[in-house]
């Protein structure tokens, strides 16, 4: 059996209520090593530090996605800060970033987050997960002044170009690769996958979003990331296995996990 590090997962999420405890026990037994349950508004950052304090295997990381930045105080980033820096299975600030495919009238108030939440990495000493969704260039500026690079991390779910990547790799930074790669239509998603150096890429699923094919459409969960490094493992041409163990030791690197 393969050995995998699920980089990116929303267990927290109530797509999971029903059958939470069995699903996340069901993991190890398949080869799920690790698994980094990550925050995207402060209920779910709470959430996570439950998840990461009742399963040996969990790590979590916690951040304020661009999305949900609205009702979000500095008191709330404090305690971000304070927990992210005191709780060492807290292991990046994220996700955090630009999404301008559902916020195009708060352009400025999502890069003053983005900037606050890099900070709070550059200060804990913890990488950055980044989350970019129509927002290639004012993502790679915004990272690039605030300089991202010297907390590092991953762009999760990446959904550019091979050109557009090459810039996060030269910033020294991972591509998280999810379902969305085995899409039909993912001829980008697949150019990025033979570009990127298998040592740079991280294995997500960002579940209970994202569903790679065969399962498109249905709820996600780590136990669907064979499919993923299946796909890598055909469009780079080397074994399932490399992918596997491959990506964990760069998740674990990343994530300063020893």
């Amino acid at each position: 059996m393969n050995r995998i590090f699920e980089s990116h997962a929303h267990y927290e999420d109530e797509a999971f209520d029903e059958d939470r405890e069995a699903l996340i026990a069901s993991l190890p037994s398949n080869g799920i090593e690790y698994v980094v349950n990550v925050g995207s508004t402060v209920d779910t950052c709470r959430r996570t530090v439950e998840l990461i304090a009742e399963y040996g295997f969990f790590y979590g990381a916690l951040g304020i996605h661009p999305s949900e930045i609205k009702d979000v105080s500095d008191a709330d980033l404090e305690w971000i800060e304070k927990e992210t820096a005191a709780n060492p299975k807290l292991v990046a600030v994220g996700e955090i970033g630009l999404d301008y495919y559902w916020d195009k009238d708060n352009k400025e108030s999502q890069k003053d987050f983005f900037v606050r939440q890099i900070d709070i990495a550059r200060r804990t000493g913890k990488p950055i997960i980044v989350h970019s969704r129509d927002a290639a260039f004012d993502t790679w500026d915004v990272m690039r002044s605030a300089r991202a690079s010297d907390c590092g991390g991953v762009v999760h779910c990446f959904s550019y170009s091979k050109e557009e990547a090459a810039k996060y790799l030269d910033m020294g930074f991972y591509i998280g690769i999810g379902g969305a790669s085995t899409f039909k239509n993912a001829v980008k998603a697949r150019e990025v996958i033979a570009y990127v150096p298998l040592e740079r890429i991280l294995l997500e699923t960002d579940c209970p979003y994202l569903s790679p094919v065969p399962y498109r459409g249905k709820r996600n969960s780590s136990l669907n990331l064979p499919v993923i490094a299946e796909n890598i493992a055909a469009v780079k041409g080397i074994g399932v296995k490399t992918v596997c163990d491959v990506t964990t030791e760069n998740a674990k690197r990343m994530y300063g996990i020893l």
